[in-house]
C-alpha cells in the first residue's frame, strides 16, 4: 500500500539535499499538509591549528603549532514537499540506518504537524523508530524563541518600495511579549509572553487554504505557487469596488481615501452594461490575495491592540518569504494600525516546528544550554524581490530549502558595557542600504579572493588535495559573491563583517580553519625580540610624553593589518617594521583626535576600575602596542582584561596564542608577570571568530567577569573593531576606539586619507527617558 501511495518523482542529492547524513546523531520531524521538514544534528571534522608549549624548546619560540582535528555540532534543517516523503524516508533508511544498522535501535523520534499522526506508521515501517508526537503549537512557539535569540537578522519588515525591500531587527535580548500570526490553512493568532507561557487568542478560518482553494475554482492554478505569480500580474482594481466607485472620490469625513477597497470582487456583482464582462485570471487572483490578507492584517492587528501588543511576526505556508504575499500583509498592517505596527517576518519561519520538535529532544537527553549560529554556507536565502515563489523539484530550489546552525562553544550574552543592547547596531554601514559602498566592497572582496586562497594553498604545503580545496573555496566564495550582487538581502543585513565571516566560514568548509598560523607564529616571535628595548625607552620618558608614545605604539602596532589590501602590498614589497609603521601614521592633528581630552581624564580623574581590551592583530600590533597600553593602566591600579577571539581569522590573534604571548612576556618582565599572578591582568576569549566584533553575542563569562570586576573602560583597537562594527556603539562606560584608516576608499569616506588615525575618546553615557520608553 505504502508504494502505491505516496509520490516518488524526486530526486535527492545526497551532498546537497541531506549533507553529513552518515554522521547523524538524533532526528525530529514537523510534518505539514504540504510541506516535511527532518532536522538532525551531525558531527563534522574539520582541520585546526592546535597551540601549545613544549619544554625544553628554543627560547625564541613563544609556542609550537600542530595540525588536528577539530569536531563541531551541526543542525541541519531540510524542507521539501509533504507528497515526497516516502522517497526521503527511503533515502535516509539507505544512507543512514543501512550503514550503521544500530543507529535507531529502540530509538523514539519527535514528530509534531498533522503528519504526526497521519504518517506515523510509515514513518515506524521505514525507520524502524517509535513515532514521539510533540503538540504542534508549543513546537512552533519554541522554535520561535530560539530563531529569534540566536540569529542576528533573523526578524524583518517588508517594504515592496523601500530601498532596501527588506529591513532587518537584529538581535533584541528582550523578545517578550509578541504576537505570532501563523497562516496556514487556517489562521492562528498565539499571544507569548515567555519560554513557556503562550495562549491561543484567536484565529480565523480564512487562510492560506481558502486562497488555495478558491483560487484553485475561480482560475486554472492548481497549485499554491501558480496562483501567487497570477496574484503578482494582476490588477485588482478590475474586480474590487473602490471607494472612489462609490463616492466618486475619497470619502474624507470618515478618513477613507478613494483608493481603498470598499468591497472585495463587488465589480463582479454590479449589473450594469459590463455584466458579462470575463475577468482575467491574474485579476481574480490578485483581488482574492487582497481580500484575505486585508482580513487577517485587521484581526492581528485588533487583536495585538486588544492585549497591548507591538510586536506582530507572520509566518506560516502562506508566507514562505514570498515578496508579494508579504507586500499585501504589510500594507494591511500599516493601514489598520495607521503606521503604529510593523508586520515582522522571519527568514526561517518555515522550520519553526521542526526547530521546536529538536530542542524537545535535545532537552531531554542534554540539560545543558548552548548558543548556536548561522552556518551561512549551507543555509537558505530570501528570495529575491523580483522572484516568483519556489518549491522542492524546480532545478533552482534545492539551495533555498536548507537550513544549518553551527553550535558555539559557550552560550554567547549581550555585552553588559553597551547602553541599551535592544538599539545597538553593530556594523557601521549597511551595504543593503548604500549602493555605492556595496559596489566598492563586492568588489574588494572579489579581487581579495585570489590572496586568500592562495594563502589557504600555502599554508597546507604536504596535503595532496590542498589545491583542489583552495580551488572549491575560490569558486564558492566568488558564487556567493554573485549573489550577493544581485540580491544583497539575501542572508539578512550585508555589510563588511558579513562578507569577512562568509569567507572565514567557506574557508573552515574546505579544512582551512587557520590559513595564517605560521604566519602569526613568526610575527609574534619577530616582534618579542623588540620588546625589551622598547619598554625601557618609554620608561625613560616624563609622563606626558610617555602617553603619547604609548598611543603612537598602539597606532602603530594596528598598522600591520593582513586583511587590508593596501597593506599586504607595502609588506610584500619589503622591510617595513614597527618604526616605519610609525612614520607613515598621520601627523597630529589626527583625523578623529580625542587625544589630548583622553590624557586630562587621566592626569584629572581617578585610575578605571577595570578595562576590557578588545585586541586585533598579531605580532607587533599585540606585543609592541597592547601589551605596553596595558601595563600604563596596570600601573595606575586598573585591572585589565585582554579578550582575544575565540576562533582564528586572518592574522587576527587568537585566546590561545594570546594566552601563550602574555606568559611568555611574563616571563621576562617584571610587571606584567606580577599583574597575571595577582590576577590583575587576564586574558580571556570574546566568543568570537571574526576581525570585526558584535557586541550582541560574546562568551558568557566575559560577561560575567565584565560585572564582577566593575569594567569603566572599554577599548576597540582596530579597523573591524572599532571602524567597520561599532564606530557608533554607545557605552554606559568610557570607550576609546583606535584604528589607523587602511583602506584608501573607505578613509576618503571619512574625510580622510590613508594612514589618517582615529582615536576617539567617549565618555560614559546614560540611557535616556525616550530610550528607556522606545525599549
Amino acid at each position: 500500500m505504502m508504494s502505491k501511495s505516496y509520490a516518488r518523482t524526486i530526486e535527492l542529492p545526497s551532498e546537497n539535499f541531506f549533507p553529513n547524513l552518515k554522521t547523524a546523531r538524533r532526528f525530529a520531524m514537523d510534518i505539514g499538509g504540504s510541506l516535511a521538514k527532518v532536522a538532525y544534528c551531525s558531527t563534522i571534522q574539520r582541520r585546526t591549528s592546535l597551540v601549545f608549549d613544549e619544554e625544553n624548546s628554543d627560547p625564541d619560540h613563544i609556542y609550537n603549532i600542530s595540525e588536528a582535528e577539530e569536531v563541531i555540532i551541526r543542525l541541519h534543517f531540510v524542507k521539501f514537499e509533504t507528497k515526497y516523503i516516502e522517497t526521503c524516508l527511503d533515502f535516509v533508511q539507505k544512507n543512514l540506518i543501512q550503514s550503521k544498522p544500530s543507529f535507531m535501535k529502540d530509538k523514539c523520534i519527535k514528530v509534531t504537524g498533522g503528519g504526526a499522526y497521519k504518517y506515523k506508521d510509515l514513518i515506524t515501517a521505514k525507520l524502524g523508530v517509535e513515532v514521539d508526537k510533540e503538540d504542534e503549537m508549543s513546537c512552533l512557539i519554541k522554535g520561535c524563541n530560539f530563531l529569534l535569540k540566536n540569529i542576528p537578522d533573523e526578524a524583518f519588515n517588508y517594504q515592496r518600495h523601500g530601498n532596501p525591500e527588506y529591513q532587518f531587527q537584529g538581535t533584541d535580548p528582550d523578545i517578550f511579549p509578541y504576537l505570532l500570526v501563523n497562516i496556514g490553512s487556517g489562521v492562528s493568532l498565539v499571544k507569548v509572553e515567555s519560554e513557556n507561557k503562550f495562549e491561543r487568542i484567536g484565529g480565523t478560518s480564512t487562510g492560506g487554504g481558502t486562497f488555495w482553494g478558491l483560487g484553485s475554482l475561480l482560475t486554472s492554478a492548481k497549485t499554491f505557487d501558480e496562483l501567487l505569480e497570477l496574484a503578482s500580474r494582476g490588477d485588482h482594481r478590475s474586480c474590487d469596488m473602490l471607494v472612489k466607485d462609490i463616492y466618486g472620490g475619497s470619502y474624507p469625513l470618515i478618513g477613507l481615501s478613494g483608493d481603498v477597497i470598499a468591497s472585495s470582487f463587488g465589480k463582479a456583482a454590479r449589473p450594469n452594461k459590463d455584466h458579462d464582462k470575463v475577468f482575467s485570471e491574474e485579476d481574480i487572483a490578485r483581488s482574492l490575495l487582497l481580500c484575505i490578507s486585508n482580513d487577517i492584517g485587521q484581526i492581528a492587528f485588533l487583536h495585538a491592540k486588544i492585549h497591548g501588543l507591538r510586536k506582530i511576526y507572520f509566518g506560516g505556508y502562506f508566507i514562505r518569504g514570498h515578496p508579494f504575499t508579504m507586500h499585501t500583509i504589510t500594507y494591511a498592517i500599516n493601514y489598520w494600525s495607521k503606521g503604529e505596527i510593523q508586520a515582522m517576518y522571519l527568514r526561517h519561519e518555515g522550520y519553526l516546528g521542526a526547530i521546536g520538535g529538536f530542542l524537545k529532544g535535545t532537552e531531554e537527553e542534554d540539560e545543558e544550554k548552548y548558543s548556536w549560529g548561522e552556518h551561512f554556507v549551507g543555509s537558505s536565502g530570501l528570495a529575491s524581490p523580483s522572484q516568483a515563489g519556489f518549491m522542492l523539484g524546480t532545478s533552482k530550489s534545492s539551495k533555498f530549502d536548507l537550513l544549518e546552525l553551527d553550535r558555539l562553544d559557550k552560550p554567547l550574552l549581550p555585552c553588559p558595557l553597551l547602553l541599551d543592547s535592544a538599539s545597538y547596531i553593530p556594523d557601521t554601514v549597511d551595504l543593503t542600504k548604500d549602493a555605492d559602498a556595496r559596489q566598492y566592497w563586492l568588489q574588494c572582496f572579489s579581487e581579495s579572493v585570489e590572496t586568500t586562497w592562495r594563502q589557504a594553498l600555502k599554508s597546507q604545503p604536504s596535503c595532496a588535495d590542498a589545491e583542489r580545496r583552495a580551488h572549491q573555496f575560490r569558486t564558492k566564495y566568488l558564487d556567493r559573491l554573485s549573489v550577493l550582487k544581485e540580491n544583497p538581502c539575501c542572508y539578512g543585513s550585508l555589510t563588511v563583517r558579513c562578507l569577512l565571516d562568509m569567507s572565514s566560514q567557506y574557508l573552515a568548509e574546505n579544512l582551512f580553519t587557520d590559513p595564517y598560523s605560521q604566519l602569526k607564529k613568526f610575527d609574534n616571535e619577530y616582534a618579542m625580540k623588540f620588546l625589551v628595548k622598547h619598554l625601557a625607552h618609554i620608561d625613560s620618558l616624563s609622563w606626558h610624553d610617555r602617553q603619547l608614545e604609548l598611543t603612537k605604539g598602539l597606532l602603530a602596532g594596528n598598522v600591520f593589518d593582513i586583511g587590508a589590501k593596501e597593506i599586504r602590498k607595502i609588506l610584500d614589497a619589503g622591510k617595513f617594521g614597527f618604526e616605519e609603521a610609525k612614520g607613515r601614521l598621520q601627523k597630529r592633528p589626527w583625523l578623529f583626535d580625542d587625544f589630548d581630552e583622553w590624557k586630562e581624564r587621566l592626569l584629572r580623574q581617578p585610575p578605571h576600575k577595570c578595562a576590557v581590551i578588545f585586541c586585533d592583530n598579531s605580532g607587533f600590533d599585540i606585543i609592541l602596542g597592547i601589551f605596553p597600553f596595558a601595563r600604563e593602566l596596570l600601573s595606575r591600579g586598573t585591572k585589565v582584561i585582554l579578550c582575544a577571539n575565540s576562533k582564528p581569522t586572518l592574522n587576527d590573534v587568537t585566546y590561545s596564542e594570546l594566552m601563550m604571548v602574555a606568559r611568555h612576556i611574563a616571563a621576562i618582565q617584571s610587571d606584567i608577570y606580577h599583574a597575571m599572578a595577582q590576577n590583575k591582568l587576564v586574558v580571556m576569549a570574546s566568543g568570537q571568530g571574526s576581525p570585526c566584533l558584535d557586541l550582541r553575542l560574546i562568551d558568557e563569562s566575559l560577561v560575567r567577569v565584565m560585572r564582577e570586576q566593575e569594567a569603566d573602560l572599554i577599548i576597540l583597537e582596530g579597523m573591524g573593531r572599532a571602524v567597520h562594527t561599532n564606530f557608533h556603539a554607545a557605552f554606559s562606560c568610557e570607550a576609546l576606539k583606535v584604528a589607523v584608516i587602511k583602506n584608501k576608499w573607505l578613509a576618503n569616506r571619512l574625510g580622510g586619507d590613508m594612514f589618517n588615525v582615529m582615536f576617539k575618546y567617549e565618555k560614559a553615557r546614560r540611557v535616556s527617558a525616550s530610550t528607556k520608553l522606545a525599549s
